[in-house]
């Protein structure tokens, strides 16, 4: 089995909400066969293709190859369908390996027996092959496999990502609650926000430990997110270091120096001292304008941009009553100090939206995890969007 041969099958997972705007990032990195599903991105493409999903995808978490297909109507026939795939030539016996399974209507009992029949699958897979079979590491595993069931189909998925793709390298510290980087760089891209204008600012305004921020100067500087760290298709026995190191050369080449102006700022200055140091080591902190400011007391940087933010709800920090006493003051300070700004909160409290007294113009769902989120945006026009009194 050559994994070189085009075109590969392949699938990227992404947070919930975020599949439309993947599809999108896919086909701008050459991907074709685009077709969007709940979880994630099916599409197809070459070698080369996987590599740049994993080295430039700001939005995937992790890039899984598909190396069987079937029909089943019991664990027998997802036994035989992993034992069928020619293990010994994608990987080394030597490699500890994990399986992982997922599942949607499907007529098994147990995903864990499903689990345990590809692992034995496999395993014997190189019985066969050479008399040895890998070990099952699960905590630290050089391989992971990926097994979906629906209702009467099977598939089976080789991980090329390794470590999730959110895994940037670059945090060392982190505030209360940070959101996953893939999740950021999604709102990033929802909000619309031109990355290369001088003129359109962006602002964090409850940066936390700056990780919108961080994903928002990343792609001002066109810094590929997965340029720092290594991924599991190096491990595979097809993997070509002359192609992977042009892509990166490929990559370098397209840095550039931010043009906008990027702010962030928090009222706890622990907060922003943890932005401050995981700007540092993503090597971000000059381009990036760092303040301790309350939100309600903060001046505009510029005379127009794009504010995004998640800020507290209950699933996070703060007392509700407090909370349910702060909405409405963020919508007078909106209203008094932003006009001009297009203005995005990521929340998970349904409260926000009625108690910040202003009219969105758009929501979009998202899941923080498990958390069902709405990102709002309100375009803050002098005079106008402020809902009548009840």
């Amino acid at each position: 089995m050559s994994l070189a041969a085009a075109p590969m099958s392949l699938f990227a997972t992404c947070p919930r909400g975020l599949e439309a705007a993947l599809a999108e990032e896919l086909a701008s990195l050459g991907a074709n066969a685009i077709k969007a599903v709940n979880g994630g991105v099916a599409y197809e493409g070459d070698q080369a293709l996987l590599y740049r999903s994993n080295l430039h995808s700001r939005l995937a978490t992790r890039v899984l190859l598909r190396v069987a297909q079937g029909n089943y109507r019991d664990d027998r026939d997802i036994h035989a369908l992993a034992k069928s795939v020619d293990w010994p030539a994608l990987f080394g016996v030597g490699q500890s390996i994990r399986v992982d399974v997922s599942a949607t209507r499907s007529p098994l009992r147990s995903l864990e027996l499903a689990t345990l029949r590809i692992k034995d699958g496999l395993c014997d897979r190189f019985r066969e092959h050479g008399g040895q079979r890998p070990d099952v590491d699960t905590r630290n595993p050089a391989v992971r496999i990926a097994g979906y069931l629906d209702a009467t189909q099977a598939t089976l998925y080789l991980d090329a990502s390794g470590e999730p793709l959110w895994q940037r390298g670059y945090r060392c510290e982190t505030g209360e609650a940070p959101l996953k980087e893939n999740l950021a760089a999604g709102l990033v891209r929802l909000s619309g926000w031109n990355p290369t204008s001088p003129t359109e600012a962006f602002i964090d305004p409850m940066c936390g430990s700056g990780t919108i921020v961080i994903e928002a100067a990343m792609l001002a500087a066109g810094i590929a997110p997965g340029l720092h760290r290594s991924f599991a298709f190096e491990r595979w026995h097809d993997y070509t270091p002359a192609l992977w190191q042009q892509l990166q050369t490929a990559a370098r080449a397209q840095q550039r120096e931010p043009q906008g102006l990027i702010a962030a700022s928090d009222l706890l200055g622990r907060e922003l001292d943890h932005a401050r140091a995981n700007l540092e080591v993503a090597g971000l902190l000059p381009w990036v304008t760092l303040k301790q400011a309350n939100v309600l007391e903060l001046p505009p940087p510029a005379e127009s941009g794009v504010m995004l933010c998640n800020p507290p709800y209950g699933e996070r920090l703060g007392e509700s009553d407090e909370l349910a006493a702060f909405y409405p003051k963020l919508g007078d300070a909106l209203k008094k100090s932003w006009a001009g700004w297009r203005c995005y909160f990521l929340t998970g409290d349904p409260r926000l939206p009625k108690l910040i007294g202003l009219k969105a113009s758009r929501r979009t769902p998202l899941f923080n995890g498990a958390i069902d989120c709405r990102l709002l945006e309100f375009r803050m026009v002098a005079g106008s969007m402020r809902k009548p009194p009840s």
